[in-house]
């Protein structure tokens, strides 16, 4: 461009650029440059929009360079960058017309070594342990021995051989196995699904409900491990209803998932051992166990019958038992004969006593003296007195039983347009309403299906629609036909009480 200046004093012969024109020269010349490069430097300010593309900037201790990673990029890197961390990035530079800027379109970004790789590592542990996902009162107990056993890993490995092994010698349980990368960009999205696929598993539904987890992958360097150190699978695995064993990589090898199980096994064979216990030794204690009742049981038997005797000898005999009872019998038996006559003379005198005292004229004398109380009684009954009296009392009667009526009518009328009301407010917020706008309800059996686990698991299912229902089936077989219920006639409004 100097020479088509010919006053660098004055530049009044320089030709003239539009501010597109020059962007767009400044624009050819810097990618013609710098087509492809590499930058090491740390990572500064992160931004990650809904778009899906990534902006973030590159720096060391003197400059600041822009950097955009394409969404598409962005899915497929294996580390996703943090700020802070060191790294490496490779791209090519251009520049930004509409902020005046160069930047760097990143094509591929890795961490800057292990030890970048370890201190991100750190800040990640550090925080993910602020918000108490590694804390020990968070940790479930291991089942003692669990019906089925869900194990998250690659079903090609040696890792799930060695597992099915040890379990088959140990104790032969059912095992549910979810395939999943062990390494690589799909290792840690597809362990997270697995981990929260067996959660949301139904208990007794058509696939049993694992009652443990064992996630377990071999050995590695760190960046194979690093799927396990991703904050989806360690916010997974803290969040998982059902207990988990981690045995990701050798004894030495410590990722984050092992933080945040349940337990952590040095090895998948290790995980096993720690997931059932030994059938053999438990039919030996069990052996050991019904030995040492029986022979409790044999000498709780002795010592009682021992006791028995020994307290039977302290006892008398029947014979000496029945000697006093047997005397004061007949002592007793010898006496009646003499009391029962006397007890006959006494009540015959106390008979001829009372009967002395009931003469004729006596009792002729009450009888008189009852029948003048009698009429004296009868002369104040005045039968017109209480003539009027029930009359009143009628009265009173009929006006309170008027006053019940009504306040029972009333009483029945407001519940009847109470219920009346309730009647209408549930037709207007029931799903009835709700189905007239376009909605369905799907059912298996009397079951509502809320999810798309559940209705995968059905043969059959209902759908209501508004004007009626229709019964489809999952498996590609024509429905069964449900006997068609008889139709209720409407309850009437006088049948509502």
């Amino acid at each position: 461009m100097s020479d088509l200046i010919d006053d660098p004093t004055t530049g009044e012969n320089a030709p003239e650029f539009s501010v597109s024109d020059l962007s767009g020269a400044i624009k050819r010349m810097i990618e013609g440059e710098f087509s492809h490069v590499r930058v090491k430097g740390e990572v500064g300010r992160v931004s990650r929009p809904r778009s899906g593309h990534l902006y973030l900037d590159l720096k060391d201790d003197r400059a600041v360079l822009a950097g955009v990673i394409w969404k598409g990029v962005a899915t497929r890197l294996a580390v996703q960058p943090e700020e802070g961390m060191e790294v490496v990035a490779i791209g090519r530079l251009t520049t930004f017309p509409g902020q005046s800027r160069y930047q760097i379109v990143i094509e591929d970004i890795k961490p800057a070594g292990v030890g970048a790789l370890m201190a991100m590592l750190e800040k990640r542990k550090t925080q993910l342990a602020a918000e108490g996902l590694f804390a020990p009162e968070r940790k479930k107990t291991l089942p003692y021995l669990p019906e089925v056993i869900g194990v998250v890993t690659s079903p090609s490995g040696a890792v799930i051989r060695d597992i099915l092994h040890r379990l088959r010698d140990r104790f032969p349980r059912k095992v549910l196995i979810w395939p999943v990368a062990v390494q690589g960009d799909k290792c840690a999205p597809e362990v997270t699904r697995a981990i929260e696929g067996f959660n949301a598993m139904t208990p007794g539904g058509a696939l049993p409900r694992p009652d443990l987890i064992i996630v377990a992958r071999g050995g590695g360097s760190i960046e194979d491990l690093w799927g396990f150190n991703e904050e989806s699978v360690v916010r997974a695995a803290a969040a998982s209803d059902i207990a988990l064993i981690s045995a990701v990589g050798h004894e030495t090898d410590t990722t984050l998932i092992d933080y945040a199980s349940d337990k952590r096994a040095p090895t998948p064979t290790a995980a096993a051992e720690l997931a059932v216990p030994v059938r053999l030794e438990l039919l030996a204690w069990l052996d050991g166990q019904e030995a040492r009742l029986t022979q409790s049981l044999i000498s709780g038997i002795s010592a009682r019958k021992q006791r028995l005797q020994d307290v039977s000898r302290a006892l008398p005999r029947k014979e000496a038992l029945m000697d006093i009872p047997r005397q004061r019998l007949d002592a007793l038996s010898d006496r009646l004969p003499a009391a029962l006559i006397r007890s006959v003379q006494t009540r015959r005198v106390a008979l001829s006593e009372s009967s002395g005292a009931l003469r004729p004229g006596l009792l002729q004398r009450a009888l008189e003296s009852d029948q003048r109380r009698l009429a004296n009684t009868s002369a104040r009954l005045n039968l017109r007195a209480l003539q009027a009296d029930m009359g009143r009392q009628r009265q009173e009667f009929d006006r309170r039983a008027q006053r019940l009526s009504d306040a029972g009518m009333r009483q029945v009328k407001a519940l009847k347009d109470q219920l009346l009301n309730l009647d209408r407010l549930m037709k207007t917020v029931g799903y009835e309403a709700t189905l007239k706008r376009g909605f369905a309800v799907v059912r298996d059996g009397d079951a509502v299906i809320s999810n798309v686990t559940a209705a995968k698991a059905a043969d059959t299912l209902e759908v209501q629609f508004a004007d009626g229902r229709v019964r489809v089936s999952t498996t590609g077989a024509p429905p069964a036909k449900k006997a068609a219920k008889p139709k209720q006639a409407p309850p009437q409004q006088g049948d509502l009480f």
